[in-house]
């Protein structure tokens, strides 16, 4: 690894000590430096994207009633509102009659418990197929692409996500989580109307 130089330098006087120096080999050091480059590479577990799931609009068409029917009985309005607060309610306004409109929070007793509810029927199935999926009954492949299927049923609650100017990017990004975690495959983020905002702020008086 290292060696002393004993040469004298020129034409040094007699009996005058010599000089030495040290010089150090650092080749060794090249070869470990890779075999660590190895080991961490083999032994690091990449990490994996997050992605979310975006269930795309159906290829078959749809006629105007059906889809006047599917938005009145299945609709869940979200709006994000300041201080952490949820705002929601079911259908729409139809005939003048205005939807009742309920709060809420972040909370797995809040808008979770209401998706969940509302999604009753759906987590139910979800639940089995990942039940067989334990019992390696069905591959993961195959369970990935059930649930998809179960999420997007005819049935199944669709969410419209609505966002004041009070509210937060990360009240956003928490809501977008619990449609994950309530398997809601039907959602879309929407601009809020008047109607919204002035149902909330009858609400908050």
């Amino acid at each position: 690894m290292s060696e002393i130089n004993t040469e004298g330098k020129g034409g040094g006087k007699k009996g005058k000590p010599k000089k030495l120096s040290t010089r150090v080999d650092f080749t060794p050091m090249v070869d470990l430096g890779f075999l660590l480059i190895t080991f961490f590479m083999l032994t690091t577990s990449m990490i994996k994207p997050q992605t979310m799931e975006i269930a795309m609009p159906d290829k078959h068409e749809v006629k105007k009633e059906d889809q006047t029917k599917v938005k009145e009985s299945l609709a869940v309005t979200v709006i994000l509102g300041k201080n952490n607060k949820v705002f929601y309610y079911f259908g729409t306004k139809k005939d003048g009659v205005i939807p009742k409109v309920e709060t809420t929070d972040y909370s797995p007793a809040g808008i979770r418990k209401v998706l969940l509810d509302k999604n009753h029927d759906v987590m139910v199935e979800v639940r089995k197929l990942k039940l067989q999926k334990e019992n390696k009954e069905i591959s993961e492949d195959t369970l990935k692409t059930r649930v998809s299927r179960e999420k997007n049923v005819k049935n199944a609650p669709v969410v419209l996500i609505k966002a004041t100017d009070d509210a937060s990017y990360k009240n956003l990004v928490d809501v977008l989580d619990e449609m994950m975690i309530c398997n809601i495959g039907k959602y879309a983020i929407v601009d809020i109307n008047k109607d919204d905002l002035d149902w909330i702020k009858d609400l908050n008086k």
